[in-house]
């Protein structure tokens, strides 16, 4: 499966637990991730997903994504 990845401001779990839902409706549970340990803090998403979707799902709930 080809990925899309997005530098984040994603920093903790709790950034995670408040993206879940936005991601989970958008993407599907389960199929998209957060590297915490990367300087980046990156986010991976299947590519068929929309890249300015994931962007504005993020922004709604106060969060960064830059495609790299």
């Amino acid at each position: 499966m080809e990925t899309v990845q997005f530098k984040t401001n994603i920093k903790c779990s709790g950034c995670i637990a408040t993206v879940t839902p936005a991601l989970n409706e958008l993407v599907g549970k389960d199929k998209w991730e957060v590297d915490l340990l990367s300087p980046d803090k990156v986010l991976t998403v299947p590519a068929a997903v929309d890249e300015e979707e994931i962007r504005k799902a993020l922004e709604k709930v106060g969060y960064k994504a830059e495609e790299i």
